[in-house]
């Protein structure tokens, strides 16, 4: 009973807080999505260099992610244009501390552009549809977050570097699926816990 009583308590509680994010003011709206870019900010500064891949590996994905399912599509990807722009404008902010437009125009910039689309495509299908908030259904929304950023970053890079396919695939998305895997995973599970059903 009393395990019962606390899945209720949490699940008011789940279900205010999503009601309270939706009922907030436009200005509240763009505190949170400022928030949540910063949130991405200090994510990008966990990195694990690879000897193989000039891209080193950040928790950016995991933060965008979470982003696209707390905020919606909307916001979520408003969140990222903040992160972006803010970052170009020189708010040290990209991975390794950086910010400014080198980043963006360099081999990582692909990835950066690639979170816009991946949050608004997770969050507006999350938001949108209830039946996608079990576990099955947000890992593949995740994934396909994912298949977004790696399809941006994979052309940026095939760009800069001016190399094939292959090479592309070798560089810009093999070393990543394991992690990123992870990431979704992780990103999944805990949007599933949190989202209204």
């Amino acid at each position: 009973m009393q395990i019962g009583g606390v899945i209720q308590n949490y699940r008011q509680v789940r279900d205010i807080t999503f009601n309270w994010i939706d009922e907030r003011t436009l200005i509240h709206k763009l505190i949170l999505s400022l928030c949540f870019a910063i949130l991405t900010g200090i994510m990008a500064q966990i990195r694990i260099y690879l000897p193989f891949t000039p891209v080193p590996i950040t928790g950016q994905v995991f933060a965008v992610l979470l982003t696209a399912s707390i905020l919606g599509g909307y916001y979520g990807s408003l969140s990222q244009i903040m992160y972006v722009g803010i970052g170009a404008l020189g708010v040290s902010w990209f991975n390794g501390g950086v910010g400014g437009l080198s980043p963006l125009l360099g081999i990582t910039g692909g990835y950066l552009i690639g979170f816009i689309p991946a949050a608004f495509l997770v969050g507006l299908l999350t938001k949108r549809f209830v039946s996608l908030r079990n576990f099955h259904f947000q890992l593949l929304l995740m994934m396909g977050g994912v298949a977004i950023i790696y399809l941006f970053g994979a052309i940026q890079i095939a760009i800069v570097l001016n190399i094939g396919i292959s090479e592309t695939i070798r560089l810009a998305i093999l070393p990543f699926i394991a992690l990123d895997l992870i990431k979704a995973v992780l990103a999944a599970g805990i949007s599933t816990s949190i989202l209204p059903k």
